[in-house]
């Protein structure tokens, strides 16, 4: 009887180990619930903050976009006033001129031409050093694939915003790029020393 009673002893703690286990579970399912519970407001907290971030990314993007317009009419009537860029003269101005074919597409702020010359400015808020690389390279290149009537013209090149850094405007200088300021209420168009495009 002895091993009987063993065996009986051991199922009868296996069914109160059973019966801890079974406790534990529910108590870990009620804390998964309560954990399931407060992800699923963190969701709805965070969905609300992605979009208040995309609200305010917005906002942050008219701003710097009404900016940059800003910028471009003032150096824009500037240079329909008077246009020149150092000792050349210009027949027409062109504003925000914008140009697409089947593999490229841009826009062009400020295009100044006459006979055999084409002048691009660009125009910032606040110009980087970025900036001055993408006109050299990418502007003039794309104007003369979107604009093939211009392509064996001379190019002139210009980099214009409210705030120009020292270092920047120095490197457009060296390049024989024109740099336009805003000089109080008036544009102020350093082009000395021009090279061609």
């Amino acid at each position: 009887m002895d091993t009987i009673d063993k065996i009986l002893e051991s199922i009868m703690e296996l069914h109160r180990s059973q019966d801890r286990t079974d406790a534990q579970l529910a108590k870990t399912d009620a804390q998964l619930a309560k954990t399931d519970a407060q992800l699923a407001k963190t969701d709805a907290q965070l969905a609300k903050t992605d979009l208040k971030l995309k609200e305010t990314a917005q906002h942050l993007s008219n701003i710097g976009i009404n900016l940059g317009l800003v910028a471009e009419e003032f150096f824009y009537y500037a240079l329909k006033d008077r246009p020149e860029l150092g000792n050349i003269r210009f027949d027409s101005v062109a504003f925000n001129l914008h140009s697409r074919n089947k593999r490229i597409q841009d826009e062009f702020d400020i295009v100044l031409f006459n006979g055999d010359t084409v002048g691009i400015i660009e125009i910032k808020h606040k110009v980087h050093p970025g900036d001055l690389e993408k006109l050299k390279t990418k502007k003039v290149e794309n104007f003369r694939a979107l604009f093939p009537d211009y392509a064996d013209h001379r190019y002139y090149l210009g980099i214009g915003g409210f705030s120009i850094p020292a270092e920047v405007a120095d490197s457009a200088k060296a390049d024989g790029i024109a740099v336009l300021r805003q000089k109080g209420d008036m544009a102020e168009i350093e082009a000395d020393n021009l090279v061609t495009y």
